[in-house]
């Protein structure tokens, strides 16, 4: 495609872009006003749920097609980290037991309070996850917490230790299944809040664990073939 030619699909589309947001802004109510017909339908529709507070009716039920586009974005984004850093024709994976990639040389304070926060860091995580309809916080920020609490291995210097306790098809089978339960939930809302909250902690988690494992393995683990 020449130069031109990129320019002119570009421009079309953002003509098309431009348009739908002037339409979109012209109807917008008036800024200060006293009539907010999206905040009352909002919130009649949170009490009628009766959930614990607005912003998880809106995540989680009047919304819930929003987050599950969030979810898959990130499934796709795992997808893609796993297709684009597969090893290649001209590389080799290396044994992580062997060479280099055993315990690394740190201070004994650091690998101890690596040990220490890792399952300090799994409770609060799930925490999050599971109080994430009553508190600030949720399934997203949850799951993040889960999947940087076992890399706490990781910066404790034991990658061997780590691969030992992330098996990478387990992760994978969880973070389709939780992806799966969450459309099921999306599309036939069962009033169950805290259910769809959990599916997508365990999802998050699970894809930021592969996410961050492809690229370990980028690293440290993939050499180029001689």
């Amino acid at each position: 495609m020449s130069t031109r030619t990129r320019l002119l699909v570009f421009l079309l589309g953002a003509a098309g872009l431009a348009l739908m947001f002037a339409r979109a802004v012209a109807e917008l109510p008036g800024f200060g006003g006293v009539d907010h017909p999206y905040g009352r339908r909002a919130v009649a529709a949170g009490l009628a749920r009766h959930t614990t507070n607005i912003v998880s009716s809106l995540n989680f039920d009047q919304r819930a097609f929003d987050t599950l586009g969030e979810e898959l974005i990130l499934m796709a984004a795992a997808l893609g980290a796993v297709v684009v850093l597969r090893v290649a024709m001209h590389e080799t994976e290396e044994d992580a037991g062997h060479h280099h990639y055993g315990p690394a040389d740190v201070f004994e304070a650091l690998r101890l309070t690596g040990y220490v926060l890792l399952p300090i860091t799994v409770v609060i995580g799930v925490y999050i996850i599971v109080h994430g309809a009553q508190s600030p916080g949720g399934g997203f920020q949850g799951g993040v917490v889960l999947g940087s609490a076992i890399h706490l291995v990781y910066l404790a210097g034991d990658y061997p230790a780590l691969e030992r306790l992330r098996p990478l098809p387990v992760f994978e089978g969880v973070e389709a299944l939780a992806a799966g339960v969450f459309v099921v939930l999306a599309i036939a809302y069962a009033g169950q809040v805290t259910a769809m909250n959990v599916a997508v902690g365990l999802e998050v988690g699970c894809a930021s664990i592969l996410l961050v494992a492809k690229f370990f393995e980028q690293a440290l683990l993939v050499r180029q073939s001689s």
